[in-house]
């Protein structure tokens, strides 16, 4: 993982609510210079067609953690070796310029609870991080992460008061079901809470599907109760996916 730092101007009005807000880093598309945002058009965003430019590259991050006095934002990004963004975040440098939109708007979840599942791959962990970071030590919560191996360094987890972390590692190869199974056993593994209480999960598109249905169909969890999101899909570009 590597965090990065942008500031500038307009991030003094940035509203981010939601642990798991997804905004968009805008890079230029390949083969072109730095990113130039033309005039906006009659629905208020840049007009590239009309400028005659190629529309830029754009990737969903979690905003970490945003600083409205000093104009900051930071993003962690997961250097998993393949994609625009990522070759970008590992050799951004100071003074480097980039764009960004959003974030949406999401789901804000009370935090007021007294217990929370937050499941997921290395794709979830800085919105997983920023929700352990928001909660009160008084909440009862259990963290499932999926890592390549089970000695992946993960970033500092906030895991303090009534907090617990289990891992489990990703198979190497295997058809869908095979590569989802170890996340999904262990969600299903879990003794079932009772109380009020809510699930997030955030990860690869069919691993988080299966997830949720033991969510809600072993563990009974209501849909109110569930945030399900699929981060990415294998063999798909740029994927983002709210199932709730």
């Amino acid at each position: 993982m590597r965090r990065l730092t942008l500031g500038g101007d307009s991030l003094a009005d940035l509203a981010s609510e939601s642990f798991d807000d997804h905004l968009k880093l805008l890079l230029p598309a390949a083969g072109h210079g730095e990113l130039v945002l033309p005039p906006p058009g009659p629905d208020g965003r840049p007009d590239f067609a009309a400028a005659g430019l190629p529309p830029p590259v754009a990737r969903d991050y979690t905003p970490r953690r945003v600083d409205h006095a000093a104009r900051t934002l930071e993003i962690d990004f997961h250097l998993h070796g393949e994609g625009p963004a990522a070759r970008w975040a590992a050799s951004a440098r100071v003074g480097d310029i980039v764009h960004v939109a959003g974030p949406r708007g999401s789901m804000v979840v009370p935090a007021d609870l007294e217990w929370q599942w937050l499941i997921g791959d290395e794709a979830a962990l800085p919105a997983i991080a920023r929700r352990l970071e928001e909660l009160s030590k008084d909440v009862d919560v259990t963290v499932v992460i999926e890592t390549a191996t089970l000695d992946e360094a993960l970033p500092p987890l906030d895991l303090a008061g009534a907090r617990r972390l289990l891992r489990v590692a990703r198979p190497a190869t295997g058809d869908a079901m095979a590569l989802a199974a170890p996340l999904v056993d262990a969600v299903r593994a879990l003794p079932t809470p009772r109380g009020r209480g809510h699930a997030f999960a955030a990860t690869e598109s069919r691993t988080v599907r299966a997830v949720r249905e033991v969510l809600t169909g072993h563990h009974g969890l209501a849909k109110g109760q569930v945030r399900a999101a699929a981060y990415w899909q294998r063999g798909a570009a740029a994927h983002h996916e709210n199932l709730d």
